[in-house]
């Protein structure tokens, strides 16, 4: 049996060579193809494609960066087949026969991880007598980190690139690759007509930003957005997790720099403005085992379903049946699920309920009932304390209705209102 390894996949990639350019076919007439990705998995028994996940659409180009990832379970052991459909959006609707197909490609996720620099080039195809473009994918495995980071960004006398306006600038986040090429990871909302902008705060796993190395580069570049999907580069810095983090008392300024009038020499040239970090908020996402480590308790309550569609309890198709040779449906369920939880459960006493009967002496029909008899202490020592209260009870009881889950819901909820220490 195979360890799962977690894999984030992401759609193209973000140099801006010309060897990374996708070239994906144009189905608008007025503009260029609004461009979506779909990914699909095969199952391994019935060889069936099926839908895993969408990018964002991305409006206005032939060669997208999608930021949207696909996180996968890694088999090294097992051939998963992947599909990459593209499509250029038309409308709103999520029925994608109601959009133009672009071309699909075909891989394997090992053929991804394999590939040099887990990075796969591959041909669209799909449509006769046409070069749909290419793909281009790309495989990390995620680490452990499971901190995530509440960044704010301002701008402040960004350069002016609109001809009757003000720029329109947005951020596109870059993490460095171990083979020195660079990976997108979030973009920023647009700020209309502005140079100082101030993006609203955003929150993005440390691992989406860095991969949990926090001294691996970020970079970052500011645009002004266009409506034909030509944005125009203003400039760009680059920073750290690690100097991010380091900013969360102070306020920290980034110079906006434009290699190209850099470059030139204009001695008057010293940026193209400035980017301002102004709050950077870490948050560790704890995980199930993070709060039974903290000392965490589970109590577990049974409820159990005595109504009359079960059948009697008499006679073998019923799942209340009392077979002297094995467990009936609902002891199997109870086994099942409560000799796991019990292990999270210090005291290991259990309330134990039942609903849909007609209970001794009188035989009034009750959805709140204890299966031990006592109302006042309705608790089983351990799952074989249940089990017993739970066989007395089908001794005793009428099996009727209707089915009503209420009422041991609000017990339950009774119970758990009354702790309010943490535990």
């Amino acid at each position: 049996m195979g360890v799962a390894t977690h894999a984030a996949i992401w759609t193209s990639m973000t140099s801006r060579s010309k060897k990374a350019r996708r070239n994906l076919l144009d189905r608008d007439t007025f503009s260029k193809s609004d461009p979506i990705c779909v990914l699909y998995t095969q199952g391994i028994a019935n060889r069936e494609w099926r839908e895993f996940g969408r990018t964002e659409v991305i409006d206005n180009t032939l060669n997208p960066d999608f930021v949207r990832k696909f996180i996968l379970d890694y088999f090294f052991e097992e051939r998963q087949n992947l599909r990459f459909d593209l499509y250029d959006l038309d409308c709103k609707s999520d029925n994608l026969s109601k959009h133009d197909f672009l071309g699909q490609a075909f891989c394997t996720l090992g053929e991804i991880v394999g590939s040099l620099g887990s990075r796969l080039e591959k041909p669209l195809i799909g449509i006769p007598g046409k070069k749909c473009g290419t793909i281009i994918v790309r495989a990390e495995e995620l680490s452990n980190c499971r901190e995530s980071v509440m960044l704010q960004f301002c701008g402040n006398k960004l350069d002016k690139k609109d001809f009757f306006g003000k720029s329109d600038p947005f951020l596109v986040f870059y993490r460095s690759n171990e083979d020195g090429s660079y990976t997108i990871c979030h973009k920023t909302e647009v700020v209309k007509n502005t140079l100082d902008p101030v993006w609203q705060a955003f929150k993005i796993p440390v691992r989406a930003l860095c991969n949990g190395d926090y001294d691996r580069s970020i970079k970052v570049e500011v645009y002004d957005w266009d409506r034909d999907g030509g944005h125009d580069f203003i400039g760009e810095f680059s920073t750290s997790y690690r100097e991010m983090s380091r900013s969360q008392s102070q306020f920290h300024i980034y110079e906006v720099l434009n290699p190209k009038k850099k470059g030139k020499k204009k001695k008057k040239y010293q940026n193209s403005g400035t980017v301002t970090l102004l709050s950077c908020l870490v948050d560790t996402e704890l995980s199930f085992l993070d709060y039974i480590r903290g000392g965490t308790q589970i109590n577990f309550t049974v409820a159990i379903d005595f109504t009359a569609s079960n059948g009697n309890p008499s006679q073998p198709t019923s799942l209340h049946y009392m077979s002297p040779y094995q467990l009936n449906d609902y002891a199997m369920a109870l086994r099942a699920v409560g000799e796991i939880i019990q292990d999270y459960d210090s005291d290991k006493m259990f309330p134990a309920l039942g609903f849909g009967a007609k209970l001794p002496p009188d035989g009034r029909v009750s959805h709140e009932f204890a299966l031990n008899g006592n109302p006042q202490n309705p608790y089983c020592s351990g799952i074989e304390g249940v089990m017993e209260a739970y066989y007395q009870s089908l001794k005793s009881v009428r099996l009727y209705g209707p089915t009503h889950f209420s009422p041991v819901i609000n017990h339950v909820a009774r119970y758990a209102s009354a702790v309010t220490d943490g535990s």
